[in-house]
């Protein structure tokens, strides 16, 4: 990935949960927060609840591979944790790619202008 490293300490995780903003849909969440680093991490969980251990790590590779693929129209400097739903297990590869192009993308650019327009007005 070209500008992003792994988020992978539990207290960005929670971090991200309790002040970031959110964009949640059929197939996943997506949490944002800025991060004041001129890099994105990215962080990927899949709970038990989307299924046993194959179907956990083909949701991964899945996000993995559709934030891959849009990661040149997202901002830089940010926190991304995406979290899968059970429903991603039942999609094509595909299908999932367009949504993160058309969709996932838009709604990490509007959440974060959302965190600089709130900069600006304190």
């Amino acid at each position: 990935m070209l500008y992003t490293e792994i988020l992978n300490d539990n207290k960005d995780f929670l971090a991200l949960y309790k002040k970031g903003r959110y964009a949640a849909s059929k197939y996943s969440v997506i949490y944002v927060r800025p991060n004041g680093r001129p890099f994105n991490r990215l962080g990927i969980t899949a709970g038990k609840k989307v299924g046993n251990a194959v179907c956990r790590n083909r949701a991964k590779r899945l996000i993995r591979l559709a934030y891959r693929n849009c990661e040149v129209k997202l901002p830089v400097g940010m926190d991304i944790v995406i979290v899968a739903r059970s429903a991603i297990c039942e999609i094509k590869s595909q299908e999932y790619c367009g949504y993160m192009e058309k969709y996932g993308a838009a709604d990490i650019n509007r959440m974060f202008r959302s965190f600089d327009s709130s900069k600006k007005r304190v």
